[in-house]
C-alpha cells in the first residue's frame, strides 16, 4: 500500500519539543520527541508488555517511561528499565526506533529498512538559503482522503479552471495542451500559456503590467512531494527553452503528502519566491491564500476520495488523467519491488 524506504514529513520542526508526541503514519503509531540536547527522536508509540501508547507516559530525561507499569525506554528503542523485575528485564521488551532528520525547517522521518537511511535521498530545495528568495511560513493540512488522491490533484494543472476561479485559475488553464513526462524520481506535467492575463493570486506580486507568458510546472516526486513552479515572464519572453529575463517571476510551493493512513493524509507546504525576500506582509498574504485554495483542493477530493471508494458504476479517465495515471504506474512499481525484496529477505534469499 505503502513506499517505506523513502522519507517523509512527520511534521514541522517547530512542531516537537521535550513533551511526547502521538503520530500516525503510514498506519504505524510513532512517539516524536526531543533529547536534552535538542535533537529529535521517533519510536514505536506502544509498550511491548500491553501495548498501552508510549506518550501516555512520562519523558524522564532522554527515556521513555510506560505510564502502566514503568518499563522505560532509551532511544534506541531498548528496555532500560523495569520496576517490577529490576533484575530481570525482559530481553524482548524492545520498541521500534525510527531514523529521523531535521531539514529545510521540517522533521523527516525514514519508515523503512533503517540500515537505508540516507539523508543526502531527502529531496533537495534549490535556493532554500538564497537571502534573494523570499518565504512562506507555509502550513499544514489534514485531508480526509487517500494521498494518491492528492498526488493526483498536483499533476493536474487544469482544475485550477474550476476549483481555484479567485486564486490560481486564468486564460488557457482549461484547454492549453499539457506536456507529460517520465522522470527518475516521477512525473512532470506541464505547460506554457502565452500572452494571457496574469491569474488573480499572482497578478499583484508582480513586477510588470500586462499580458504575460505564463508556466504551469507540475511536478512530482516519489513518494508523494509536489513542487508546483509558477513562472510569469512578459508576453514573448517565455515558452520552452526561454531564459528568465530580469522582470520575471518565479514562485515554487512545496508539497509533502504524508500518508496518515489509507483514507487520511497529512499534508505540508510552504512557497519559495525570487522576490520580495523580506517583506512579511507578501508571505503572510501569499500564505493564507494558498490556505485557501487549498481548502478548497480538500472539499473537493474527501468528496472524490469516497466517491470512488463507494462507487455504484464505473470511473473513466480523461487525457488530463495522463500525468496521475503514470505517477501511480510508477508508485506500483517501486512498491512491488520493495515487497518483493522484503519478501526474499524473510525467507533468507537475501543477506
Amino acid at each position: 500500500m505503502f513506499l517505506r524506504n523513502c522519507w517523509y514529513v512527520a511534521g514541522w520542526g517547530a512542531d516537537f519539543g521535550r513533551q511526547l508526541s502521538a503520530r500516525t503514519i503510514l498506519g504505524d503509531e510513532i512517539v516524536i520527541f526531543r533529547r536534552t540536547n535538542g535533537s529529535a527522536v521517533a519510536l514505536e508509540n506502544a509498550c511491548p508488555h500491553r501495548k498501552l501508547p508510549l506518550s501516555e507516559g512520562a519523558l524522564r530525561g532522554d527515556t521513555v517511561e510506560c505510564g502502566y507499569h514503568g518499563l522505560t525506554f532509551d532511544c534506541s528503542g531498548a528496555c532500560v528499565a523495569a520496576p517490577t523485575q529490576p533484575d530481570n528485564i525482559p530481553r524482548r521488551a524492545r520498541v521500534r526506533s525510527y531514523p529521523v532528520v531535521e531539514r529545510y525547517r521540517l522533521l523527516w522521518i525514514w519508515m523503512g529498512d533503517p540500515d537505508l537511511a540516507d539523508p543526502e535521498k531527502i529531496v533537495e530545495i534549490e535556493e532554500f538559503d538564497n537571502p534573494e528568495w523570499g518565504q512562506t511560513d507555509g502550513g499544514t493540512i489534514d485531508i480526509d482522503c487517500n494521498y494518491l488522491w492528492v498526488c493526483d490533484n498536483l499533476l493536474d494543472p487544469s482544475h485550477v479552471a474550476w476549483v481555484h476561479v479567485s486564486s490560481f485559475a486564468g486564460a488557457g488553464t482549461d484547454s492549453e495542451p499539457l506536456t507529460v513526462a517520465r522522470r527518475g524520481n516521477g512525473v512532470l506535467v506541464h505547460r506554457w500559456i502565452m500572452g494571457t492575463k496574469p491569474s488573480p493570486y499572482y497578478a499583484p506580486l508582480l513586477k510588470f503590467k500586462g499580458a504575460c507568458d505564463r508556466l504551469q510546472h507540475y511536478e512530482m516526486i516519489y513518494p508523494g512531494i509536489g513542487i508546483n513552479k509558477s513562472v510569469y515572464t512578459p508576453a514573448g519572453t517565455g515558452g520552452d527553452g526561454s531564459k528568465a529575463v530580469a522582470l520575471t517571476y518565479i514562485n515554487i510551493s512545496y508539497n509533502f503528502m504524508t500518508p496518515i493512513d489509507a483514507d487520511r493524509t497529512r499534508y505540508f507546504w510552504f512557497q519559495h519566491r525570487n522576490t520580495d525576500a523580506t517583506d512579511k506582509a507578501i508571505s503572510e498574504k501569499m500564505n493564507a491564500g494558498a490556505r485557501i485554495a487549498f481548502e478548497e483542493d480538500r472539499a473537493v477530493l474527501e468528496k472524490v476520495h469516497w466517491g470512488m471508494k463507494h462507487k455504484a458504476s464505473p470511473s473513466l479517465d480523461l487525457g488530463l488523467d495522463a500525468g496521475a495515471k503514470l505517477f501511480r504506474l510508477g508508485m506500483e512499481k517501486l512498491i512491488a519491488g520493495e515487497s518483493a525484496q522484503m519478501t526474499e529477505v524473510q525467507d533468507g534469499a537475501l543477506p
